[in-house]
């Protein structure tokens, strides 16, 4: 075969060109429930997603690949090599620089779609900032791991009258469930509103919960979680939320057994939506978190800003240190502490709350 001419008339590389967005886009387009017009509204949007782990990467991935202009990632936790048989935006480096979620997902996601915006936040979501983080987020959708921030989700949601849907997955099952606030002002209401998360659950569940730890989870039962979520998120954000779903819906991949549990109104009396009893908001009874799928405790400590370079001096006599410009760890068999610039920790090694706190003020300082 002989040689290929060369090209003439562009010096321009196939690396130098930028990707059309009409290309880009053109498949989903063509689907006649987003069509041109839908296309538009996405990428006016923007979509606050609370935890990046596995449900939060599966829908970041599909926000940014649907075009969704901006994205609000928040998450506290890292990249570790136990994240990569699920959270499909990270990769080996990621986890051996322990690199933090919310900033690894919005790297990755710069490579396959740079002309939408990430905001990453390496930081834990709590009553004192999910107003800075969400108010200009035309919806919030749950990644997260805990009831505590979900029910602080579905407070701020509910006061401020924002959209939020709720996701989980653990083992084989999936579940997922839409808040349609009510509006204070009736006249602006643009919806019928739904349950919301205390209509259903009033109080978060009692006894041992499972986590990824103990139960194990399948990236399937993540990946159909995000998608389901996604998809309602996307009927909202295009306007048309007539069609998005009023229940509560469950299903296990493995037993093949589903339900549904309508939410398809507020129920009387719920103290949230009902009687504007904003409790988790205002940071009641808050506690640590111990953290999915690890042996670990959060420090929640007031913030303040740490020099990283003079902590591993202070700590290399007592440990193996390692810091990049996000975090630094500190090993001390059985403990590991990573600390975030902010002056939080996640202590690993112990589920002892006291344990956790005496270590994060013999080496870090309290």
């Amino acid at each position: 075969m002989p040689p290929l001419p060369p090209a003439t008339g562009s010096s321009e590389t196939l690396a130098q060109r930028a990707i059309d967005d009409r290309e880009r886009y053109s498949r989903q387009v063509l689907f006649p429930g987003i069509g041109p017009h839908g296309q538009d509204a996405l990428a006016r949007s923007h979509v606050a997603i609370a935890g990046c782990g596995a449900t939060g990467a599966a829908t970041a991935s599909l926000l940014a690949r649907a075009g969704v202009g901006t994205l609000t990632i928040v998450d506290r936790d890292f990249v570790e090599p136990s994240n990569l048989q699920r959270q499909i935006l990270f990769d080996e480096a990621d986890a051996l620089e322990a690199l933090p979620k919310a900033e690894a997902a919005r790297r990755k996601i710069a490579l396959f779609n740079s002309n939408i915006a990430v905001h990453a936040h390496v930081t834990d979501l709590v009553p004192a900032n999910i107003a800075e983080l969400f108010s200009s987020a035309d919806l919030i959708l749950d990644a997260t791991d805990n009831f505590e921030t979900r029910y602080l989700i579905n407070d701020y949601a509910v006061q401020q009258s924002k959209p939020w849907i709720y996701a989980a997955a653990i083992g084989a099952y999936a579940a997922t469930m839409n808040v349609l606030p009510p509006v204070m002002d009736a006249a602006k209401q643009a919806w019928s509103p739904t349950a919301c998360l205390a209509c259903l659950f009033p109080k978060p569940p009692s006894g041992p919960v499972e986590t990824c730890d103990t139960a194990g989870i399948l990236s399937t039962a993540v990946n159909l979680a995000a998608s389901i979520q996604v998809t309602e998120a996307l009927k909202l954000l295009t306007g048309q939320v007539e069609t998005m779903r009023r229940t509560m819906l469950s299903i296990d991949l493995w037993s093949n057994e589903r339900s549904e549990i309508s939410a398809a109104k507020p129920r009387e009396g719920c103290g949230v939506c009902g009687e504007h009893n904003f409790s988790h908001l205002a940071g009641e009874g808050r506690p640590h978190i111990t953290l999915c799928g690890r042996n670990s405790v959060q420090i929640h400590e007031h913030h303040r800003p740490v020099d990283f370079a003079a902590m591993r001096e202070r700590l290399a006599p007592h440990g193996t240190v390692k810091f990049n410009e996000l975090l630094l760890r500190f090993e001390r068999p059985p403990h590991t502490i990573t600390l975030f610039a902010d002056g939080r920790a996640i202590v690993q090694g112990t589920t002892d709350i006291t344990v956790a706190r005496t270590l994060y003020a013999r080496f870090i300082g309290s």
